[in-house]
């Protein structure tokens, strides 16, 4: 796309805000009108606009310099040819005009340029006193020198030339004519009769073909006249009113449309996004044309058609001839009487303000006054493509805008119970294509697999995510690696001076929460045992926990697993032992000669009974008094942790049952005597690798495709997210499915080049190929019958630099 201006100056033609509260199109003021040359105007309205009928008055013309200058007209409604005439012009509405000059533009154009003989770029206003004649029955209109600047009065001259002969001039806007019939119904109030109303009148074109034709030369002939300059009296008058106006100007041609928005300030966000919109072709069209028929005074959703009446202005401004550039205040403002959040010269996101733009001026023109109340029907048994159209024809009952018709589809979202497998299908339109960047960039993350039955020792397990991936990008790649299977679960933690900070639980969580150098365990755990309460021990010396200088010193990694709920110290102590089993130092390796009940401690699953009630594992103040001393009393000794602002430990008494918390974790301290420590290999259970730092790979190409694969990829809920399954009766964390169903005219694309984790957020630097003329989306559409064709072309890219994403419009072809 071309680059445009910037600066911070308003353009030629100001804009028109309207302050006062719009109830209905008679409340708004007339659109501009437009005095044009009729053979320019015809050619037009021969190709769009048959139906439209213009009332032809047969004009003549004086001067008068009595006391001030000015010229007279008097219109007189004809019904017949004039022979006379020499000269034939037309009065139009402003829509009629964009749309005339569009059509030109479109027709002539050549290299993005209006051919030569059609470039009368003199755009200029003038201010006309409108009144009407009782006496001759006509319309009288006065041009005062006084009331225009000399230029446009010197070139009124020029066109209303007293020596021309009659002029006949067409009202195909219907304003003069409305006017002159209002004022036949009241003949006998002579005052109101020949009251003047003030006009604005914009002229187009006209000066040049006024010189050429006080030259008595031909229009047509346009490639002679820039050679002959031919002299005549008649021209030599009206010189001395003033210059020719922009001779030299119709020698070159000028680009239409491309235009220009100033930067009032931190404002680059909004021009981005304007200039998009504004150059896309049905926008174009459709703004150029009578949009204000569409506009809805009534509907509560929308800003009193105030928004749509700012935009349709400010794009007419990018389309007017000879106009370089435009500061788009009025704009602004309307916009931030409706968002407050855009008020200001404050940076802010190009997504959101497109949102918000779109959605506006949808319910700014939306074609729907009274919406209707559409009651959701039971889709059982029913065809996806039956329920699809059902859906579409009850979004298009209350939604009918431009917005609709040109810039949304619809998907279909799939939602899967994990359990029982019920399929809720739903229809739902959408605007535009949020996408995600897929992940170029690896990282290489090493963690600790733990079991939690005590079969295995830990091992290290290396695996590849993507730098910005999510949680459940991890837990996918681990699962792989390790070989998981069904019926087991991954619980990924993140370890801390040999305790649990914190388990990385949400798959939706980024991965750059877990930074370079920090210890993770990965946990296999079945999944029968979900609902079970979860242990974790932690590892300190026996000496250091009966000391009263400060917490215990811990060491090793810690130990998970789940125990029946009605536990009591006995089945706590015999889980531990169980997830010590690997970690026992067998003779062969022992350097000390151990006797068999030492070394068989983690087996010793019969004697637990035999220990006296009175005994507690973690009481050893009295341990010399206890008698019958056995293996067990000279083994481990454990405590219950309470978290939270105010931290305890309690000793576990054997015989009694556990305390489970509400959160169903109980924290266990374990205090190592140290002839404990000798019977198991420490080294082992105390060595935790830690994360790599990034791997140097270079960045890859990404597709656009792969983007939209990454866009309709299944994928779990976040547990914040979770579904209510109908059949199963609970909420259930479902799988979700998106597909492309009904793709727009008019496709907008969002790529999200944010990276957020609780912390900060990033943009990604990804590089997102795109195709610019063959883009296919038939692969992912899944019902073709409702439209032929899925390729789009490029035609527009928003690439704002700095902290904002990054859109693409994209039309079928």
């Amino acid at each position: 796309m071309d680059s445009f201006f910037s600066g911070d100056d308003d353009s030629l033609f100001g804009n028109r805000s309207t302050v006062r509260s719009i109830q209905s199109l008679s409340d708004l003021d007339d659109e501009r009108l437009y005095l044009v040359d009729h053979w320019w105007w015809n050619e037009t309205r021969e190709s769009m606009f048959r139906e439209l009928d213009g009332v032809s008055y047969a004009t003549s013309s004086c001067f008068s310099d009595d006391f001030e200058s000015e010229i007279i007209l008097n219109m007189r409604r004809s019904e017949s040819d004039c022979d006379d005439c020499r000269r034939e012009y037309a009065l139009i509405s402003e829509w009629m005009f964009y749309r005339a000059l569009k059509w030109h533009y479109d027709m002539k154009n050549v290299e993005n340029f209006v051919a030569i003989e059609d470039n009368k770029a003199d755009l200029f206003f003038l201010q006309v006193r409108l009144s009407i004649s009782g006496t001759t029955n006509s319309l009288v209109v006065k041009i005062k020198q006084k009331d225009n600047e000399v230029g446009a009065f010197n070139k009124s001259c020029q066109i209303f030339s007293i020596n021309s002969g009659l002029l006949k001039i067409w009202d195909f806007s219907g304003q003069f004519t409305k006017f002159f019939l209002q004022g036949k119904m009241l003949p006998d109030n002579f005052e109101l009769v020949n009251e003047e109303i003030s006009l604005e009148l914009q002229v187009y074109g006209l000066s040049y073909d006024a010189m050429l034709k006080e030259n008595d030369m031909a229009v047509e002939d346009t490639k002679t006249v820039l050679k002959v300059n031919g002299r005549s009296d008649k021209v030599e008058s009206y010189v001395r009113l003033g210059r020719l106006p922009l001779a030299s100007s119709f020698s070159k041609p000028y680009p239409l449309g491309l235009t220009g928005l100033y930067n009032l300030g931190n404002t680059c966000f909004m021009n981005s996004a304007i200039q998009c919109l504004v150059h896309t072709p049905q926008l174009v069209d459709y703004f150029l044309g009578d949009f204000r028929k569409d506009l809805n005074f009534e509907n509560p959703l929308g800003m009193n058609g105030k928004l749509a009446l700012a935009f349709g202005d400010l794009l007419r401004q990018l389309w007017t001839p000879d106009t370089t550039s435009v500061g788009p205040r009025a704009f602004k403002s309307t916009l931030a009487g409706f968002a407050p959040q855009f008020s200001g010269y404050n940076q802010h996101d190009s997504q959101e303000f497109l949102a918000f733009l779109l959605d506006g001026l949808h319910e700014d023109l939306n074609r729907v006054k009274i919406k209707p109340y559409n009651e959701i029907k039971d889709v059982d048994g029913i065809s996806d493509k039956e329920v699809a159209d059902e859906h579409w024809r009850n979004h298009l009952a209350r939604n009918n805008s431009i917005i609709v018709d040109m810039c949304q589809g619809q998907y279909r979202s799939t939602l899967i119970c994990p359990l029982c497998k019920k399929h809720s299908v739903t229809f739902d339109p959408f605007l535009y294509l949020s996408l995600p960047l897929p992940s170029t960039t690896m990282r290489a993350m090493t963690l600790t697999m733990l079991s939690t039955d005590g079969s295995t020792l830990p091992i290290p397990v290396t695996v590849t995510v993507p730098k910005f991936g999510k949680f459940k990008d991890l837990i996918q790649a681990l699962s792989t690696a390790c070989s998981l299977r069904d019926d087991e679960t991954l619980l990924v933690a993140e370890i801390y001076n040999n305790c649990i900070l914190h388990f990385l639980d949400k798959p939706s969580d980024s991965l750059e929460l877990v930074r370079d150098h920090d210890q993770l365990v990965a946990y296999r755990l079945p999944k029968d045992q979900d609902s079970l309460p979860l242990v974790v021990f932690t590892h300190c010396h026996f000496e250091e926990s009966n000391s009263h200088g400060g917490p215990p010193r811990r060491f090793g990694i810690p130990l998970i697993a789940r125990i029946p709920k009605c536990s009591d110290g006995y089945e706590l102590q015999k889980k531990f032992l169980q997830l010590l089993n690997p970690f026992v130092m067998r003779e062969e390796f022992s350097s000390d000669s151990l006797d068999d009940d030492s070394i068989n401690i983690a087996n010793q699953d019969t004697e637990m009974d035999d220990v006296a009630d009175d005994v507690m594992i973690d009481d050893v103040s009295n341990s010399d008094e206890v008698k019958g001393k056995t293996a067990v009393d000279e083994t481990f000794h454990f405590s219950l942790e309470k978290e939270g602002f105010f931290p305890a430990r309690y000793k576990v008494v054997m015989d009694e049952p556990l305390l489970i918390p509400e959160t169903h974790k109980i924290s266990v301290l374990v205090s190592w005597p140290e002839e404990v420590l000798k019977q198991y290999d420490t080294c082992i259970l105390s060595h935790l690798p830690e994360i790599s730092v990034l791997s140097s790979n270079p960045p890859e190409l990404v597709s656009l495709s792969k983007c939209i694969e990454a866009f309709l990829k299944e994928e779990p809920l976040g547990p914040e997210d979770m579904w209510y399954c109908p059949k199963c009766k609970e909420h259930r964390q479902a799988s979700k499915k998106l597909d492309l169903w009904r793709l727009p005219e008019v496709l907008i694309i969002h790529l999200k080049r944010f990276s957020y984790n609780r912390f900060l957020k990033d943009k990604l630097e990804t590089f997102v190929d795109f195709p610019i003329v063959d883009f296919d989306l038939s692969n992912y559409t899944v019902h073709k019958d409702s439209q032929s064709c899925f390729r789009y072309k490029l035609y527009a890219v928003s690439n704002h630099y700095g902290w904002w994403p990054l859109h693409s419009f994209c039309t079928m072809w």
